[in-house]
């Protein structure tokens, strides 16, 4: 969701690439046999081990996470484009994590995910970091075999997308935003790469209610009744989980997809955090490895996003939050979201919100967890085939295909309608805006005037082409001062064995998203690339960000991710077509690339960064960073669940992001040391920045744990 609201050189190592893939190969086989023939102490973990394996394991398997959290504060935050949203402090640390899948018989057969704890992928991101891989391991990694996921979380960092729109509210291009992803996820899939061993693949699915609902219910309901009576829910509730194991049958790690958005913390929240995600993830892990500190785990827990377009962590639904008014307290109104005609009262609740939106993401984040468990201790399938992957680049301009039934479907520049502004339950837009609005007359004339001088005016094809949306914004036509959208989005898939992740650039509503794995799943059975027994996956918002994809008869009734699907009615289409040709390429001995569109174009050089520099960062006179300000009352009985606090005189964060490290420490005493217990990357603790004299510099930290 994104709402309007109140590296170097790649080194050329073509010319070497023979005798670099001969010497990975005989290098990783080398591998393969010593840990295969060799016993190592591993660790037991609470799920316990699988059946013992045959060793002729058919994987090399890799996993790692790394820390890539930007500056915490005093930048906008990713995911509701509100300019008043600046970070003031820190939550949970954001990470990246990755697994390596490799072919044991061919090492060079190999696909890397990475899952991110970020608000979507970007095409300038993922460019440094498929460098600096490629700089590292030549030949190994490309764009072609590495996915770079989102967890669509809504409380990081912002700033390091490479379009405009979303710099508008962040005030530019943050370097040091994207610096730490860069740097961080690289390190990830490096950790992943030096712990590839033999390992076996398991897969299995369950049920997962209470954890997310449909947050356009309205649009949902425009879908052809017989296909909406072929689903229990209007959400997808099946979570399904790829178990990596070692030769032993011990859990190294798992790579869940389940569809909820990461909006459980409000846009009010200004503490940067992985969402319910991020928290499902820690819980997940320290359950497996309490000893270990946040990052320093070995067992790796993936949350994937999947089809989250309209789903919503807010299960309580829509409440009119409107003290004073006679609708305060109702449900919002069905088709537009709204109180009393206007949307900013209309809120979603999390499960724990009488608590805190925190208390939500809590119990998102242990449903989640809870999920994932139950399918680690369940039945699961064996994956076996052989590994492959297919990439290609489509540009979305007026792109025509043909449609199943004959006529032909056409695609637009990008663009985002009227509804897009009115926002959503989870994070309500400004001004006059409401959902639901796809009438050629302006909800106010006030706005053609200013839309206008914002945008291009869109010409009568585009006005065509995107019908029946209104145009708010017509970033397709704005290239000032430089690209306000892509128009260009990758289309990836990655396939392990019968198990195929479809990598989306885009949010898929529920029905969309059904439409397509459906369709790429009979493509892979009738062509014979896969049996009956494939599994076919969602992951997204990934590699490039391109907003939503809806159904036709969703995009008709324009609520938020209507007008939000910014290539117009025949997205979802496209994105079917495209997929299903590019099955054939993920068949064994399919040695040729796709034909593809060119790669968007690099926009490094054009961006434009507004943030100020930190200028001055001092203590106050006669003091010292980290003097105690307001200590710990040591009088007081505290007991547990009781929350603790001190005030420290503070520096500015921004000056050293402290990556793979800590703002602050929780010690106990044994009697003889001070053993660390908690760091920043734990819920229980929080760290708020405040500046106390702009002028001098000087600030004040508190620590709450």
């Amino acid at each position: 969701m994104y709402i309007l609201g109140s590296a170097g050189p790649t080194v050329d190592v073509w010319s070497l690439r023979p005798l670099i893939q001969l010497f990975n190969r005989v290098f990783l086989w080398l591998t393969a046999f010593l840990v295969s023939t060799t016993s190592f102490f591993c660790q037991q973990h609470p799920q316990g081990n699988a059946a013992t394996q045959d060793l002729s394991s058919p994987y090399l398997l890799g996993l790692g996470i790394a820390d890539i959290t930007g500056p915490v504060v005093q930048t906008n935050m990713m995911g509701y484009a509100d300019r008043q949203q600046t970070d003031t402090g820190l939550h949970m640390r954001q990470r990246s994590r990755a697994w390596i899948i490799a072919d044991a018989s061919e090492p060079t057969s190999r696909v890397v995910f990475i899952n991110a704890d970020i608000g979507m992928g970007d095409t300038g991101i993922r460019r440094s970091i498929i460098a600096a891989l490629a700089d590292e391991f030549p030949g190994l990694y490309t764009h072609a075999n590495v996915a770079l996921v989102a967890t669509h979380s809504h409380s990081g960092v912002g700033g390091y997308l490479e379009n405009l729109l979303p710099h508008i509210t962040s005030l530019g291009y943050v370097k040091q935003t994207a610096d730490a992803i860069v740097e961080g996820t690289v390190r990830a899939v490096r950790r992943a790469h030096h712990t590839l061993a033999p390992g076996v693949l398991r897969v299995g699915n369950t049920t997962i209610l209470e954890a997310n609902i449909n947050r356009s219910p309205s649009a949902y309901l425009a879908n052809p009744p017989e296909e909406r009576g072929r689903y229990e829910y209007d959400q997808n509730k099946e979570m399904t989980l790829l178990r990596f194991d070692d030769v032993e049958g011990t859990a190294r790690g798992f790579l869940s997809f389940f569809a909820v958005h990461g909006t459980s913390l409000y846009g009010n929240n200004t503490l940067i955090s992985g969402d319910n995600k991020g928290m499902a993830a820690y819980l997940y892990e320290s359950m497996v490895e309490p000893d270990s500190m946040p990052g320093n785990n070995t067992f790796v827990a993936g949350f994937a996003q999947s089809e989250v377009g309209d789903t919503s962590p807010n299960t309580l639904g829509a409440v009119c939050e409107s003290p004073g008014k006679a609708w305060d307290g109702e449900p919002c109104d069905f088709a537009h979201s709204t109180c009393g005609n206007r949307t900013q009262d209309c809120r979603g609740r999390g499960p724990g919100f009488r608590i805190s939106d925190f208390e939500s993401n809590r119990i998102i984040a242990q449903r989640q967890a809870d999920g994932a468990q139950t399918i680690m201790n369940g039945d699961l399938s064996t994956v076996g085939g052989p590994v492959t992957w297919v990439h290609t680049y489509m540009n979305m301009t007026f792109r025509t295909f043909e449609l199943p039934d004959g006529t032909v479907g056409q695609t637009c520049p990008a663009a985002l309608g009227y509804s897009f502004a009115g926002g959503t339950s989870d994070g309500p837009g400004a001004f006059d805006f409401t959902q639901g609005h796809n009438s050629s007359d302006s909800q106010n004339p006030f706005w053609e005037l200013v839309k206008g001088a914002i945008t291009p005016p869109p010409p009568q094809e585009q006005v065509d082409c995107h019908y029946p949306k209104p145009i708010l914004l017509d970033t397709g036509y704005a290239h000032t001062p430089y690209e306000w959208s892509p128009n260009t989005v990758d289309v990836q898939m990655l396939r392990v064995g019968n198990f195929v992740m479809l990598i989306m650039s885009g949010e898929l509503t529920t029905m969309a998203g059904r439409r397509l794995r459906e369709a790429v799943r009979a493509e892979l059975i009738s062509t014979g690339v896969l049996g009956e027994d494939a599994y076919v996956v969602i992951a997204g918002p990934a590699n490039t960000y391109a907003h939503y994809v809806t159904t036709r008869e969703e995009y008709a009734v324009q609520r938020y991710e209507g007008a939000s699907t910014v290539f117009g009615p025949y997205t979802l289409d496209a994105y079917i077509d495209k997929y299903t040709d590019l099955v054939p390429f993920l068949a064994v001995g399919a040695l040729e690339a796709p034909p593809s569109d060119p790669a968007p174009p690099d926009l490094t050089d054009q961006l434009i960064s507004m943030q100020k520099p930190v200028v001055q960062d001092n203590p106050p006179f006669r003091k010292h960073f980290g003097d105690v300000v307001t200590d710990v009352d040591a009088k007081v009985p505290y007991r547990v669940g009781d929350k603790v606090t001190a005030r420290f005189v503070g520096a500015n964060p921004r000056n050293n992001l402290r990556l793979e490290g800590t703002f602050l420490t929780v010690e106990r005493s044994d009697g003889e040391e001070w053993i660390v217990v908690r760091s920043d990357s734990h819920p229980s603790t929080t760290y708020q920045w405040l500046q106390t004299n702009t002028a001098f510099g000087t600030s004040v930290v508190d620590i709450t744990w």
